[in-house]
Protein backbone atom coordinates (compact mmCIF):
# COMPACT_ATOMS: atom_id res chain seq x y z
CA UNK A 1 0.00 0.00 0.00
CA UNK A 2 1.58 3.42 -0.97
CA UNK A 3 0.47 7.04 0.18
CA UNK A 4 -0.10 7.90 -3.55
CA UNK A 5 -2.41 4.90 -4.03
CA UNK A 6 -6.64 6.22 -4.82
CA UNK A 7 -8.65 4.79 -2.33
CA UNK A 8 -12.66 4.57 -2.35
CA UNK A 9 -14.09 4.95 0.59
CA UNK A 10 -18.16 3.76 0.36
CA UNK A 11 -19.79 5.13 3.03
CA UNK A 12 -17.33 7.69 4.31
CA UNK A 13 -20.10 9.79 6.36
CA UNK A 14 -20.90 6.79 8.23
CA UNK A 15 -19.81 5.53 12.28
CA UNK A 16 -16.78 3.10 10.41
CA UNK A 17 -16.42 4.77 7.26
CA UNK A 18 -15.30 8.78 8.70
CA UNK A 19 -13.13 7.04 11.04
CA UNK A 20 -11.36 5.20 8.42
CA UNK A 21 -10.92 8.72 6.48
CA UNK A 22 -9.70 10.21 9.81
CA UNK A 23 -7.25 7.26 9.75
CA UNK A 24 -5.91 7.23 6.22
CA UNK A 25 -5.56 11.13 6.85
CA UNK A 26 -3.36 11.34 9.80
CA UNK A 27 -1.18 8.54 7.89
CA UNK A 28 -0.69 10.61 4.80
CA UNK A 29 -2.90 8.97 2.78
CA UNK A 30 -4.18 12.17 0.81
CA UNK A 31 -5.30 10.77 -2.57
CA UNK A 32 -9.00 9.76 -1.19
CA UNK A 33 -11.84 9.30 -3.39
CA UNK A 34 -15.03 9.89 -1.42
CA UNK A 35 -18.87 10.67 -2.71
CA UNK A 36 -21.71 10.98 -0.60
CA UNK A 37 -25.35 9.03 -1.13
CA UNK A 38 -26.78 12.23 -3.46
CA UNK A 39 -23.16 11.74 -5.82
CA UNK A 40 -23.14 8.08 -6.19
CA UNK A 41 -26.54 6.31 -5.15
CA UNK A 42 -24.70 2.84 -4.48
CA UNK A 43 -27.79 0.77 -5.48
CA UNK A 44 -27.83 2.24 -8.96
CA UNK A 45 -25.64 -0.36 -10.62
CA UNK A 46 -25.01 1.72 -13.76
CA UNK A 47 -24.22 4.90 -11.71
CA UNK A 48 -21.55 2.76 -9.52
CA UNK A 49 -19.95 1.00 -12.47
CA UNK A 50 -19.55 4.14 -14.29
CA UNK A 51 -17.46 5.48 -11.35
CA UNK A 52 -15.08 2.29 -10.69
CA UNK A 53 -14.23 2.51 -14.55
CA UNK A 54 -13.63 5.93 -14.28
CA UNK A 55 -11.27 6.49 -11.22
CA UNK A 56 -9.88 3.01 -11.37
CA UNK A 57 -8.96 2.71 -7.73
CA UNK A 58 -6.36 0.79 -6.40
CA UNK A 59 -8.59 0.02 -3.29
CA UNK A 60 -11.88 0.00 -2.07
CA UNK A 61 -13.03 -0.29 1.24
CA UNK A 62 -17.00 -0.94 1.54
CA UNK A 63 -18.45 0.65 4.43
CA UNK A 64 -21.55 1.59 3.29
CA UNK A 65 -24.28 -0.38 4.85
CA UNK A 66 -27.75 -0.79 6.27
CA UNK A 67 -27.71 -1.19 9.88
CA UNK A 68 -29.29 -1.06 13.27
CA UNK A 69 -30.32 -3.28 15.96
CA UNK A 70 -32.59 -5.68 17.07
CA UNK A 71 -35.17 -3.57 16.77
CA UNK A 72 -34.59 -2.54 12.91
CA UNK A 73 -33.76 -5.68 11.89
CA UNK A 74 -36.71 -6.96 13.10
CA UNK A 75 -38.56 -4.17 11.87
CA UNK A 76 -36.87 -3.86 8.75
CA UNK A 77 -35.78 -7.29 7.24
CA UNK A 78 -36.02 -6.85 3.27
CA UNK A 79 -34.13 -4.02 3.59
CA UNK A 80 -31.42 -5.66 5.77
CA UNK A 81 -31.11 -8.30 3.39
CA UNK A 82 -32.17 -6.54 -0.06
CA UNK A 83 -30.51 -3.30 0.08
CA UNK A 84 -27.38 -4.55 1.45
CA UNK A 85 -26.71 -7.41 -1.35
CA UNK A 86 -27.69 -5.11 -3.99
CA UNK A 87 -25.00 -2.13 -2.25
CA UNK A 88 -22.63 -5.43 -2.05
CA UNK A 89 -23.13 -6.86 -5.86
CA UNK A 90 -22.51 -3.71 -7.02
CA UNK A 91 -19.66 -2.41 -5.41
CA UNK A 92 -18.04 -5.76 -5.10
CA UNK A 93 -18.49 -6.79 -8.81
CA UNK A 94 -18.16 -3.56 -10.16
CA UNK A 95 -14.53 -3.37 -8.69
CA UNK A 96 -13.84 -6.74 -9.93
CA UNK A 97 -15.03 -5.65 -13.68
CA UNK A 98 -13.09 -2.75 -13.31
CA UNK A 99 -9.99 -4.21 -12.36
CA UNK A 100 -9.45 -3.11 -9.23
CA UNK A 101 -6.78 -4.88 -7.28
CA UNK A 102 -7.86 -4.41 -3.56
CA UNK A 103 -10.83 -4.66 -1.97
CA UNK A 104 -11.62 -4.70 1.86
CA UNK A 105 -15.00 -4.93 2.62
CA UNK A 106 -16.40 -4.26 6.24
CA UNK A 107 -18.23 -7.68 7.56
CA UNK A 108 -20.13 -8.47 11.04
CA UNK A 109 -19.74 -10.33 13.91
CA UNK A 110 -23.77 -11.39 13.55
CA UNK A 111 -22.67 -13.66 10.76
CA UNK A 112 -21.10 -16.45 12.86
CA UNK A 113 -24.09 -18.72 14.28
CA UNK A 114 -25.97 -18.16 17.17
CA UNK A 115 -24.68 -21.19 19.60
CA UNK A 116 -21.07 -20.56 17.84
CA UNK A 117 -18.58 -22.08 20.24
CA UNK A 118 -16.93 -18.62 22.51
CA UNK A 119 -14.54 -16.95 21.75
CA UNK A 120 -16.08 -17.26 18.08
CA UNK A 121 -13.25 -18.43 15.53
CA UNK A 122 -13.26 -17.69 11.75
CA UNK A 123 -13.84 -21.40 11.37
CA UNK A 124 -17.45 -20.94 12.86
CA UNK A 125 -18.76 -19.36 9.44
CA UNK A 126 -22.22 -21.45 8.26
CA UNK A 127 -21.43 -23.96 10.43
CA UNK A 128 -25.13 -23.50 12.09
CA UNK A 129 -28.22 -21.14 11.02
CA UNK A 130 -27.81 -17.33 12.12
CA UNK A 131 -29.24 -15.85 14.94
CA UNK A 132 -33.07 -15.05 13.50
CA UNK A 133 -33.30 -11.61 15.20
CA UNK A 134 -30.59 -10.22 12.64
CA UNK A 135 -30.51 -13.60 10.02
CA UNK A 136 -31.62 -11.15 7.08
CA UNK A 137 -28.47 -8.92 7.16
CA UNK A 138 -26.33 -11.74 7.91
CA UNK A 139 -26.81 -13.83 5.26
CA UNK A 140 -26.43 -10.30 3.06
CA UNK A 141 -22.93 -10.21 4.86
CA UNK A 142 -22.54 -13.37 3.80
CA UNK A 143 -23.14 -13.63 0.27
CA UNK A 144 -20.57 -9.94 0.02
CA UNK A 145 -17.86 -12.41 2.45
CA UNK A 146 -18.16 -15.40 -0.37
CA UNK A 147 -17.94 -13.03 -3.54
CA UNK A 148 -15.38 -11.47 -2.53
CA UNK A 149 -13.14 -14.65 -0.92
CA UNK A 150 -14.79 -15.94 -4.77
CA UNK A 151 -12.67 -13.04 -6.72
CA UNK A 152 -9.61 -13.74 -4.61
CA UNK A 153 -9.54 -17.28 -5.60
CA UNK A 154 -10.85 -17.02 -9.10
CA UNK A 155 -8.90 -13.83 -10.18
CA UNK A 156 -6.27 -14.05 -7.71
CA UNK A 157 -6.86 -10.70 -6.50
CA UNK A 158 -6.45 -9.24 -2.68
CA UNK A 159 -10.33 -9.16 -1.77
CA UNK A 160 -10.91 -9.82 1.91
CA UNK A 161 -13.53 -9.61 4.42
CA UNK A 162 -13.04 -8.07 8.24
CA UNK A 163 -15.70 -8.70 10.90
CA UNK A 164 -15.86 -6.52 13.67
CA UNK A 165 -17.83 -6.51 17.09
CA UNK A 166 -20.30 -3.87 17.86
CA UNK A 167 -18.68 -0.66 16.60
CA UNK A 168 -19.77 2.46 18.21
CA UNK A 169 -18.02 6.23 18.22
CA UNK A 170 -18.13 9.42 16.67
CA UNK A 171 -21.33 9.74 13.91
CA UNK A 172 -22.91 6.79 15.57
CA UNK A 173 -27.02 6.61 15.08
CA UNK A 174 -28.54 7.58 18.01
CA UNK A 175 -32.18 7.03 16.71
CA UNK A 176 -33.72 5.21 19.17
CA UNK A 177 -35.81 3.29 16.77
CA UNK A 178 -33.05 2.26 14.68
CA UNK A 179 -29.37 2.32 16.80
CA UNK A 180 -27.72 -0.26 18.37
CA UNK A 181 -27.44 -0.96 21.88
CA UNK A 182 -24.34 1.13 23.43
CA UNK A 183 -25.57 4.84 21.20
CA UNK A 184 -29.37 3.92 22.67
CA UNK A 185 -28.21 3.58 26.30
CA UNK A 186 -26.46 6.90 25.84
CA UNK A 187 -29.11 8.60 24.56
CA UNK A 188 -31.84 7.32 27.04
CA UNK A 189 -29.67 7.74 29.99
CA UNK A 190 -28.96 11.35 29.10
CA UNK A 191 -32.30 11.68 28.69
CA UNK A 192 -33.54 10.69 32.20
CA UNK A 193 -31.17 12.76 33.68
CA UNK A 194 -30.90 12.94 36.32
CA UNK A 195 -32.66 10.23 38.04
CA UNK A 196 -36.02 9.39 35.91
CA UNK A 197 -36.08 4.96 35.50
CA UNK A 198 -34.35 3.75 32.04
CA UNK A 199 -36.13 0.59 30.55
CA UNK A 200 -33.70 -1.30 29.19
CA UNK A 201 -34.63 -4.30 26.38
CA UNK A 202 -34.41 -7.94 27.55
CA UNK A 203 -32.58 -9.53 30.27
CA UNK A 204 -29.40 -7.69 30.56
CA UNK A 205 -27.41 -11.30 30.34
CA UNK A 206 -26.44 -11.48 26.93
CA UNK A 207 -22.86 -10.82 26.40
CA UNK A 208 -20.99 -8.45 23.89
CA UNK A 209 -18.22 -6.78 22.83
CA UNK A 210 -17.27 -3.33 21.84
CA UNK A 211 -14.68 -1.21 19.69
CA UNK A 212 -14.03 1.97 19.01
CA UNK A 213 -14.65 2.89 15.56
CA UNK A 214 -10.59 4.18 15.81
CA UNK A 215 -9.45 1.27 16.52
CA UNK A 216 -11.53 -0.20 14.14
CA UNK A 217 -9.79 2.15 11.33
CA UNK A 218 -6.58 1.47 13.14
CA UNK A 219 -7.06 -2.84 12.52
CA UNK A 220 -8.07 -1.89 9.00
CA UNK A 221 -5.25 -0.38 8.10
CA UNK A 222 -3.20 -2.50 9.86
CA UNK A 223 -4.34 -5.34 7.72
CA UNK A 224 -4.01 -2.87 4.34
CA UNK A 225 -1.12 -2.65 4.94
CA UNK A 226 -0.04 -6.77 5.00
CA UNK A 227 1.16 -8.12 1.76
CA UNK A 228 -2.24 -10.09 1.54
CA UNK A 229 -5.21 -11.30 3.97
CA UNK A 230 -6.49 -14.51 2.78
CA UNK A 231 -10.53 -14.96 3.43
CA UNK A 232 -12.25 -13.12 6.27
CA UNK A 233 -10.59 -12.14 9.25
CA UNK A 234 -12.07 -10.94 12.75
CA UNK A 235 -11.42 -7.42 14.57
CA UNK A 236 -11.68 -6.75 17.60
CA UNK A 237 -10.55 -7.07 21.67
CA UNK A 238 -11.35 -10.91 22.35
CA UNK A 239 -13.29 -9.47 25.05
CA UNK A 240 -16.65 -8.90 25.88
CA UNK A 241 -19.16 -7.10 28.77
CA UNK A 242 -22.99 -8.20 29.67
CA UNK A 243 -25.41 -5.67 28.61
CA UNK A 244 -26.83 -4.93 32.20
CA UNK A 245 -22.27 -4.48 32.69
CA UNK A 246 -23.09 -1.92 29.71
CA UNK A 247 -26.05 -0.36 31.42
CA UNK A 248 -24.07 0.61 34.04
CA UNK A 249 -21.19 1.76 32.80
CA UNK A 250 -22.76 4.11 30.27
CA UNK A 251 -25.01 5.20 33.78
CA UNK A 252 -21.87 6.50 35.36
CA UNK A 253 -20.63 7.81 32.21
CA UNK A 254 -23.33 9.98 31.82
CA UNK A 255 -23.92 10.38 35.91
CA UNK A 256 -27.74 9.10 35.45
CA UNK A 257 -28.80 8.13 39.05
CA UNK A 258 -32.35 6.57 38.60
CA UNK A 259 -32.80 3.17 38.54
CA UNK A 260 -32.36 0.98 35.67
CA UNK A 261 -35.39 -1.29 34.77
CA UNK A 262 -34.93 -4.50 32.38
CA UNK A 263 -38.25 -5.63 30.17
CA UNK A 264 -37.38 -9.03 29.59
CA UNK A 265 -40.66 -9.48 27.08
CA UNK A 266 -38.11 -8.51 24.68
CA UNK A 267 -35.67 -10.14 22.80
CA UNK A 268 -32.09 -10.75 24.20
CA UNK A 269 -30.50 -11.81 20.41
CA UNK A 270 -27.68 -13.67 20.60
CA UNK A 271 -26.64 -15.10 24.00
CA UNK A 272 -22.92 -13.70 23.48
CA UNK A 273 -20.42 -12.54 20.58
CA UNK A 274 -17.14 -12.38 21.94
CA UNK A 275 -14.75 -12.69 18.73
CA UNK A 276 -11.32 -15.11 18.67
CA UNK A 277 -8.63 -12.44 17.30
CA UNK A 278 -5.75 -14.94 17.94
CA UNK A 279 -5.05 -15.03 14.43
CA UNK A 280 -5.22 -10.66 14.23
CA UNK A 281 -3.02 -10.63 17.53
CA UNK A 282 -0.84 -12.90 16.30
CA UNK A 283 0.37 -10.75 13.28
CA UNK A 284 0.66 -7.89 15.81
CA UNK A 285 -2.17 -5.64 15.86
CA UNK A 286 -3.99 -4.50 19.41
CA UNK A 287 -6.81 -2.68 20.07
CA UNK A 288 -5.92 0.86 22.37
CA UNK A 289 -8.90 2.67 23.98
CA UNK A 290 -10.75 0.67 26.81
CA UNK A 291 -14.24 0.38 27.04
CA UNK A 292 -15.33 3.22 29.69
CA UNK A 293 -13.01 5.74 27.71
CA UNK A 294 -13.94 4.66 24.77
CA UNK A 295 -17.96 5.35 25.77
CA UNK A 296 -16.53 8.92 27.61
CA UNK A 297 -15.61 10.08 24.59
CA UNK A 298 -18.62 9.05 22.29
CA UNK A 299 -21.15 10.78 24.97
CA UNK A 300 -18.72 13.59 24.58
CA UNK A 301 -19.38 13.62 21.01
CA UNK A 302 -23.25 13.60 21.37
CA UNK A 303 -23.12 16.31 23.74
CA UNK A 304 -21.53 18.60 21.02
CA UNK A 305 -23.85 17.18 17.88
CA UNK A 306 -26.70 15.95 19.51
CA UNK A 307 -28.97 12.88 18.77
CA UNK A 308 -30.55 14.34 15.38
CA UNK A 309 -26.58 14.16 13.36
CA UNK A 310 -26.94 11.24 10.88
CA UNK A 311 -24.69 9.77 8.30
Amino acid sequence: MRPSDRIFVAGHRGLVGSAIVRKLQAEGYSNLLLRTRQELDLSDQAAVYRFLQTEKPDWVVLAAAKVGGIKANSTYPADFIGLNLVIEANVIWGAHLAEVPNFLFLGSSCIYPREAPQPIPESALLTAPPEPTNAPYAIAKIAGLFLCDAIRRQHGRNYFTVMPPNVYGPNDNFDLETSHVLPALIRRFHEALPDRPVVCWGTGSPRREFLHSDDVADGLLFLMRQPRVEGHINLGTGSSVTIRELAETVQRVVGHRGPIDWDSSKPDGFPEKTMDVSRLFAMGWRPRIPLEDGIRMAYEWYLREGPGRQA
